[in-house]
């Protein structure tokens, strides 16, 4: 018996993916990446926005194929559409077999063994599960980089986002346990680190009674092998002063803050339902800057939410104007059935979304291309992951400044004989508007190093 999995959507959906592929494993099922040979089929789907819907809906449409073309049996929805929608999207799609909520990854067996039988089942329901050291893991990133779910839900209500619908209240895990995962990943030569959760400032506050990630920071910049620790999604709310200093003064924490602000005018932000206001997010871009020397901020800002006038959207572009932070994603609002916001009056055009969408992008390319061409003549640490494909001689890789799968990449010329996993000490040439090209300058590993700032010296 062979399962073939697909992952759509963001690193904490591709962690649920990882665990039920070692669920399977476990029980006796081959792993195969390709569909024509697989008896079943999993797709692990998104919900957050339509777009993200509408694929995962294709993808799955499009597996259903190999019900006549290849080998699959049973063909399971597993993840977000499937929590958010359940029996409605067995009723509206008959070519699958299953449904499999976010909080029923363990039940993975189930749903394949019933399918099997030829019976149609929904399992989902209140997402309260959460992974740990102990449960079957496959992972399918690259050998030298792992993702580390901190913490699943989400206690934020913002007006336009499903995602608390879909993944329940925040629950976090032990710090205990966190750092037995991680220790072992760096037994098995795991260099960089990514900690993920929906909030992953918020970690901790359920079981210790107050923020607590600069707490796990610590424990876990202390377990040897790892070279990068590296954190995504750290709302603004629970940036504390501790949480600053603790990056600062870590050699392996990456000086790499992402740091969704979704919009700059104070009345969207409250009608977004987001606590913070300009001036706070001001004030604390500042103190990352002047704190942590060589900080790389990333932020993500959302266009055309319910009654954003030009105005206010004019409010948020000299904001980014203003701030110049490193890297930045827009997005489109999209109106989601269940969130206040789908009932909000003076809902935004389409037409002039796309218009705010393009204009803004167009504004941080210069941006990101300027901080980019600043680092000329500079000296980076960078993680290989591979080599360019038209050019091998050239190597492809990241820096501190860099997370994966969603920012630029490091092109190092006269990369010798690097492999994926190694860290080299590369001076930067060119500068463009995402990635930017250097030269190898030594054959240093990095074994415990590679989280320097971008002037070369040690952060402190």
């Amino acid at each position: 018996m062979k399962a073939g999995f697909i992952s759509l959507g963001c690193s904490k959906n591709l962690v649920d993916t990882e665990v039920m592929l070692g669920i399977l494993q476990e029980h006796g099922i081959e792993l195969t990446t390709n569909p024509a040979e697989a008896d079943i089929l999993i797709v692990n789907t998104c919900a957050f926005i339509q777009s993200a819907k509408e694929e995962s809906i294709t993808t799955v449409l499009n597996m259903a194929d190999y019900k006549e073309t290849g080998r699959c049996r049973s063909l399971i929805i597993a993840g977000c559409l499937g929590q958010r929608y359940g029996q409605e999207l067995l009723d509206d799609i008959p070519e699958a077999d299953a449904i499999i909520g976010t909080g029923a990854w363990s039940r993975i067996m189930e749903a394949v063994e019933e399918t099997l039988k030829g019976r149609r089942v929904v399992i989902a329901g209140e997402d309260k599960s959460l992974y740990d050291t102990k449960t079957p893991r496959i992972r399918t990133t690259p050998g030298y980089t792992a993702y580390v779910k901190i913490a699943e839900g989400c206690n934020n209500r913002c007006a336009f986002c499903a995602i608390p619908l879909i993944r329940g209240k925040y629950r976090s895990r032990p710090i205990e346990d966190i750092r037995e995962e991680v220790e072992g990943l760096a037994k098995q030569g795991v260099k960089e680190i990514v900690l993920i959760a929906q909030d992953s400032t918020e970690y901790g506050r359920d079981l210790y009674h107050a923020p607590s990630l600069a707490r796990l920071l610590r424990e876990l910049a202390h377990i040897d092998g790892i070279a990068w620790i590296r954190t995504l999604y750290s709302y603004p709310k629970f940036f504390t002063d501790e949480l600053i200093e603790t990056i600062a003064s870590e050699p392996k924490l990456c000086k790499y803050v992402d740091l969704p602000l979704q919009h700059a005018h104070d009345a969207v932000l409250r009608s977004m339902h987001r606590p913070d206001t300009q001036e706070q997010m001001r004030t604390l871009i500042g103190k990352l800057r002047s704190r942590i020397p060589g900080v790389t901020i990333r932020s993500t800002f959302l266009v055309g939410f319910p009654g954003e006038t030009d105005s206010q959207y004019q409010t948020l572009r000299r904001f980014l104007e203003e701030m110049k932070l490193d890297k930045v994603g827009v997005f489109t609002y999209s109106r989601e059935e269940g969130t206040p916001a789908y009932d909000m009056p003076n809902q935004v055009h389409e037409e002039i979304m796309q218009e705010r969408y393009h204009d803004l992008m167009s504004v941080q390319s210069k941006i990101s291309e300027r901080i980019n061409q600043s680092l000329e003549g500079r000296e980076l640490d960078v993680l290989i992951e591979g080599r360019d494909e038209e050019q091998p001689d050239i190597a492809v890789g990241r820096s501190y400044r860099e997370a994966p799968d969603v920012d630029g990449q490091v092109y190092v010329e006269q990369a010798g004989d690097c492999k994926p996993g190694d860290i080299v000490r590369v001076k930067v040439l060119q500068g463009f508007t995402y990635d930017v090209v250097g030269e190898r300058i030594d054959d240093k590993d990095g074994a415990d190093e590679g989280n320097e700032n971008e002037t070369g010296e040690a952060a402190r």
